[in-house]
């Protein structure tokens, strides 16, 4: 149910916002960019361009920790808190991230351009670290050492098949490698808002083309042992929704085909969300599908990694992308802090 605020602002056409917050082929339901933070929360409730934005990545959190907590309810299982687990939750805590400040970055960039820039920027930080949470439930359940695979009903140890240069790549290069590209990632997304503005969508969206070939790596390792196991079922999907969710945030389909007539609902960055939701999903229940097989076979329970080598990437990977988010934001500053004074007196005399 909409809220209806007691003084509820005048959402407005492209035409009487700052081009710097006008989307490609949505004409109304804009906010301008001077609410206040109670005036972004509101909205929520409230059908602007944004309201479905929200609520497309903020409902999603609940249903992906639903699934999540079903690991620590199967038998055999350890205590949440045992190191086997460690990776798990470093996985866990990337993707609530991203859905959480993906969804607040869409509800605050009202409060003014420069905040606008920051949320984004902090968005795209997330992403980031979600690659890297992502290659770091990889290496620990999908790893070819470790992991197992069904052949035909029996148990195929893939250590058995394993070679020596997939062997080295995996213990010394893997983490690392997922972790530059990460931030090659955020360093693209970020100065696409200030630079190679006219093609900002394919490189946001190409861009995350390479941690995902990076970070799959061990997938694909197990994908030519075991091309029809259940993990691999859920990595297709997971590949299928990807692909969904980029032809969406390149083409701008629907609205592209009929400009107005989905600023609110419908439009192609709701579809966007949704589909990346759903390759999210298709990923979990790929990485409980080699948790289980872990679990089940005893003899192929790791102790499990030590923090350092699981809280503690992630520690340093989230430093160096928040230097790099305060520098782009000192940028944004710079650059649309001026123009947000301007547009505070412009809104004055109205």
């Amino acid at each position: 149910m909409l809220l209806n605020c007691d003084h509820p602002l005048t959402l407005l056409s492209y035409s009487d916002v700052p081009p710097r917050v006008i989307e490609n082929f949505i004409l109304t339901g804009y906010r301008f960019p001077n609410y206040s933070f109670r005036d972004c929360i509101l909205s929520a409730f409230r059908p602007t361009n944004e309201t479905g934005n929200f609520w497309t990545h903020f409902l999603p959190m609940f249903v992906f920790a639903y699934y999540y907590a079903e690991v620590f309810d199967w038998e055999g299982s350890p205590s949440g808190g045992h190191p086997f687990f460690y990776p798990l939750w470093n996985y866990f805590l990337c993707v609530s991230l991203l859905l959480m400040c993906s969804s607040l970055a869409h509800l605050l960039n009202a409060m003014s351009l420069v905040v606008r820039e920051v949320c984004f920027f902090v968005d795209y930080g997330t992403i980031s670290a979600y690659t890297v949470g992502s290659s770091l439930a990889y290496h620990y359940y999908i790893h070819p050492r470790p992991g197992v695979v069904e052949t035909k009903g029996n148990t195929t140890h893939i250590g058995d098949l394993n070679s020596s240069a997939f062997q080295l790549f995996f213990e010394t290069l893997y983490i690392p490698s997922a972790c530059v590209v990460a931030v090659i990632c955020l360093l693209s997304c970020c100065n696409s808002r200030q630079k190679w503005r006219r093609h900002r969508y394919a490189i946001r969206t190409l861009v995350f083309l390479l941690p995902f070939l990076v970070s799959s790596t061990p997938v694909f390792y197990r994908l030519i042992q075991s091309p029809y196991s259940t993990a691999s079922v859920f990595f297709y999907r997971h590949c299928l929704w990807l692909l969904v969710s980029a032809v969406f945030n390149i083409s701008k389909v629907p609205e592209r085909l009929a400009p107005g007539q989905f600023d609110i609902w419908g439009h192609s960055h709701q579809w966007f969300h949704c589909c990346t939701f759903l390759s999210i999903l298709d990923e979990l229940h790929m990485i409980k599908s080699e948790v289980r097989v872990i679990l089940d076979d005893s003899a192929a329970l790791p102790p499990g990694p030590t923090v350092a080598a699981t809280y503690g990437v992630m520690l340093f990977l989230q430093t160096t992308i928040m230097s790099i988010i305060v520098a782009f934001s000192w940028n944004a500053n710079c650059i649309y802090g001026p123009l947000r004074d301007q547009l505070a007196k412009k809104q004055k005399c109205h």
